[in-house]
């Protein structure tokens, strides 16, 4: 695995999202093809949260105690807990894109990572840190994709058009 190549494309997404994400309607960003799906700004928020809750913190306790249980978390429950869609979207996708930029300073500042250190998860068995590292780039290329159905999605509900000329969707 080659941590380099991922920190990098972890640092090019962040660029993806802030483009992807920046200058979008409340209409959009609350936009939800059917009341079980996320909105955007549901998206933004679960980004933020499993930025700092989630991979860096694991991929760093991995690295360092890779002994030591790691906490639980249940990023689903959080959309109600936390109030996602009552979250401010423009400072929720600041806070997301200054946290991602902390986790690539971070990486970039590793100096000889054992990338092979690993927690043995009760269920999942041995998950070294490069699996974090390659799981929480996989988790941004998921949200991309999700972020592009739910604009697609959006503009099928606000122009009612027949879309089959840009392509079908897959």
């Amino acid at each position: 695995m080659d941590h380099i190549k991922i920190t990098k494309e972890l640092d090019r997404n962040r660029l993806v999202f802030k483009d992807l994400l920046s200058a979008l309607s409340k209409e959009m960003y609350t936009f939800k093809p059917s009341p079980e799906k996320w909105c955007i700004l549901e998206v933004v928020c679960h980004l933020y949260d499993e930025e700092r809750e989630d991979f860096r913190l694991r991929t760093r306790q991995v690295l360092k105690n890779p002994e030591k249980t790691l906490p639980s978390f249940d990023p689903l429950t959080w959309v109600n807990e936390r109030n996602y869609l009552e979250q401010d979207y423009e400072l929720m996708l600041s806070n997301f894109l200054k946290e991602r930029e902390k986790s690539i300073i971070w990486l970039e500042k590793l100096e000889n990572p054992d990338w092979k250190n690993s927690y043995v998860h009760p269920k999942l068995g041995a998950m070294s840190a490069a699996i974090f590292l390659a799981n929480w780039l996989a988790h941004d290329y998921l949200h991309l994709r999700q972020i592009t159905k739910l604009k697609y999605d959006y503009v099928q509900a606000m122009t009612n058009e027949n879309l089959t000329y840009a392509g079908t969707w897959i």
